[in-house]
């Protein structure tokens, strides 16, 4: 058994400590000033490259800081559904898509287990600085594979392992090969890795043929 991280659960997944979640008090870290500067958002958005009339789902949303971002590039006929079991979250992804009028975005109550979105009926799933935290990555994983459409895309974005510089806790990191060791398991193979960023990597992954 790998040595137990003071920031992990203690839960282990395929030699992978889970980290531990960010509740509701980081809130206030998701949205600060310098968010920008860190970790390029615009970058991201252009690596998704969203069309208008996209469902997109932003698996654990936290304060929607993308679901806004992408709500624009899908468009009045396009939907964002943003994702959380955190009551804080949703509450507060409510009130801002009602202060925004963002009518394309739905915000949904999933589980620790189960994201609750629809089968083979979202075009891309994103996940930023999320994955290393689900409790039930396999169980959650294999839910969002079905809910893919036949060419529907799963994107992570995750600060690099691979990289000691990185000045983010070690379990709050993820490798390119252990994401992609981790969603063979489950029929997703990796078919672009974007190294543009900072101190993040954009994984991206499609249903396996």
């Amino acid at each position: 058994m790998p040595d137990h991280d003071p920031n992990g659960t203690g839960k282990f997944y395929m030699g992978r400590e889970i980290a531990q979640v960010m509740g509701p008090g980081g809130i206030e870290w998701l949205d600060r000033a310098n968010r920008e500067q860190e970790e390029h958002p615009a970058e991201v958005l252009a690596a998704l490259d969203l069309h208008p009339g996209e469902v997109v789902a932003d698996l654990g949303a936290g304060s929607g800081y993308f679901t806004f971002r992408m709500a624009p590039k899908v468009g009045s006929t396009g939907k964002v559904l943003a994702v959380e079991i955190q009551q804080a979250m949703l509450d507060t992804l409510r009130a801002r898509a009602a202060a925004l009028k963002s009518t394309n975005v739905e915000v949904v109550q999933g589980t620790e287990t189960d994201p609750h979105l629809p089968a083979r009926s979202v075009d891309l799933v994103l996940f930023v600085d999320v994955y290393h935290e689900l409790a039930y990555p396999f169980e959650v994983m294999t839910r969002i594979r079905e809910a893919l459409k036949p060419a529907g895309r799963v994107v992570f974005v995750e600060y690099r392992k691979e990289d000691p510089a990185v000045p983010i806790k070690e379990v709050h990191k993820m490798s390119v090969k252990q994401l992609e060791k981790e969603m063979n398991a489950v029929g997703l193979v990796r078919v672009r890795t974007v190294e543009t960023l900072p101190l993040q990597h954009i994984v991206i992954f499609q249903k396996r043929n």
